[in-house]
């Protein structure tokens, strides 16, 4: 009698939505613009995401967010990913590139790279759709952004790779959200840069979350 009660409960459980063993798995993939440079730990934006969507019932922790200013995807393939590997992650984020363009890295490696990264997390996924890519910032729009230019026009740039990874995203059936244009408000609003001149301020990596948070809500809930 008592196990009949005990599986009636968890069936109960699991048709309801409260199934204990439902908890998302959250590791957030990337470089400065996940790991929030310029910003509190508590103010980036996969920390914010993580508490909103606590607020909205969903059962999900930050794991991890093992992504470093500077990095590229070779970085994160040769680093992050032996964390996301032990994680036991069922769900994550991706935002990287800027710095792979920023080291006049070719767009058919970048593409090579991205490829290899997001078939590495999806074939260890449960569901393969539970990864969210992010585009690129244009961080042209920031004061000092043109110092690392390399000659070239930065939006021009970073818009071709954002093109990479949008076709991969459509290609996968993946949800992709493109913050792109909100990071182009930067330019002349010094409240959303950093003190360093280049990075987002807390108030911008907030705006990114308004954008990214609703997407992930409706693939998680």
């Amino acid at each position: 009698m008592k196990r009949i009660y005990f599986y009636a409960i968890l069936c109960f459980l699991t048709l309801s939505g409260m199934n204990p063993a439902s908890k998302i798995r959250y590791v957030a993939l990337g470089d400065s613009y996940t790991i929030c440079e310029g910003a509190l730990t508590e103010e980036s934006w996969p920390s914010m995401m993580t508490k909103h969507l606590k607020d909205k019932g969903l059962n999900i922790e930050l794991v991890a967010n093992p992504s470093v200013t500077g990095w590229t995807t070779q970085n994160l393939i040769d680093n992050e990913l032996q964390v996301f590997n032990s994680s036991n992650a069922n769900f994550a984020t991706l935002l990287i590139g800027v710095n792979d363009w920023v080291q006049k890295v070719d767009k058919e490696k970048f593409h090579s790279n991205l490829n290899y990264i997001i078939d590495f997390v999806q074939k260890r996924l449960p569901d393969k759709r539970n990864l969210v890519l992010v585009t690129i910032p244009d961080f042209g729009a920031s004061p000092n952004g043109h110092k690392y230019n390399g000659g070239r026009d930065i939006s021009e740039g970073i818009s071709e790779f954002n093109a990479i990874i949008a076709s991969e995203a459509k290609k996968r059936n993946l949800v992709i959200v493109d913050i792109f244009p909100t990071t182009q408000q930067m330019k002349g609003q010094a409240d959303l840069v950093s003190l360093d001149g280049l990075h987002p301020s807390a108030k911008e990596y907030a705006l990114w979350e308004k954008l990214i948070s609703p997407a992930v809500y409706d693939l998680l809930k």
